[in-house]
């Protein structure tokens, strides 16, 4: 019999293949997008592209292919895609942070230089933990070892939890500072200004508005799961561990619409690359990531 939330999942990992698909090609078709910024949404918006497709095979492999080799493959292959996906996210918020703190030199060689970086650390580090379950550690002659997500032994999972723990503290610090010195950048024109305009006012708190949406629904979205992996025993019923993972998944949904959809410079390419019937003389300079 087909488990419902099996097909549930394999449902999210269609719909977020599709749309990141979509934000994929449109980085690729134009050659505007190719700003520091654009980079780190690409990779976001491959590794959750993986992702959805990780979702879709481990399904069709679940019920047409019953194999211990290919389980771990698959496994393995969600480990490093989600692992990617959140490492991108972070990557990304450094990277505003930097737009920031650094404004008058974010345009420069060792920006790009950071960016390049941070992305081999990204995809370095995640396809290292993709492989580990592939190269040994598993629990498939050890069913005491195992974890709330098999074949994933409960010291792979605690890793895997402590290393999210890790980023989303980083994040919030991260989100926080931008925070002040956004506000701060709003006190500095009111006093240039004599008085805080109300479109100034507006902007600040629309900043902080959509830091606070990033960060919450990144949290809401993971942290059920990566507490759940800790405290969960393999021996509770499963519909546990399908509960906290489905709204997990949900955040690689949601990260093309944060994330790519929203930009004004994604959204012309979008109508030049699906309609052509868009076309404009006037060049766009790509946003800083700043202007969140």
């Amino acid at each position: 019999a087909i488990n419902p939330w099996d097909v549930m999942l394999c449902m999210s990992g269609t719909a977020i293949a599709c749309e990141n698909a979509i934000v994929v090609a449109i980085i690729c078709y134009s050659p505007s997008l190719r700003t520091p910024m654009f980079v780190l949404i690409g990779s976001l918006a491959t590794a959750d592209l993986l992702a959805g497709l990780g979702l879709i095979l481990n399904f069709v492999f679940q019920y047409v292919i019953h194999s211990e080799t290919v389980s771990l493959i698959t496994v393995g292959f969600l480990v490093a895609s989600f692992t990617a996906s959140v490492s991108s996210l972070l990557a990304i918020t450094v990277d505003r942070y930097l737009s920031l703190y650094n404004a008058l030199t974010y345009y420069s060689e060792r920006t790009v230089l950071c960016i390049h970086t941070m992305l081999v650390g990204t995809w370095g580090v995640s396809l290292c933990l993709g492989l580990l379950p592939i190269l040994g550690w598993n629990c498939l002659h050890d069913y005491a070892a195992c974890s709330i997500v098999r074949p994933l032994t409960k010291s792979n999972v605690t890793l895997l939890s402590a290393s999210f723990f890790l980023i989303f503290i980083i994040m919030l610090h991260l989100y926080i500072e931008i925070c002040k010195i956004v506000c701060r950048h709003a006190h500095q024109i009111a006093l240039q200004q004599h008085f805080l305009t109300a479109s100034h006012y507006v902007a600040t708190k629309k900043g902080v508005s959509t830091l606070a949406i990033i960060l919450g629904t990144f949290g809401a979205s993971w942290l059920p799961f990566a507490i759940y992996c800790v405290v969960g025993d393999p021996d509770y019923p499963s519909v546990y561990t399908y509960a906290t993972l489905l709204p997990a998944t949900y955040n690689s949904m949601i990260n093309p619409i944060i994330y790519a959809y929203r930009n004004q410079e994604i959204q012309r390419s979008m109508w030049v690359l699906f309609c052509g019937c868009f076309q404009s003389k006037v060049s766009f300079r790509s946003r800083s990531p700043s202007d969140v």
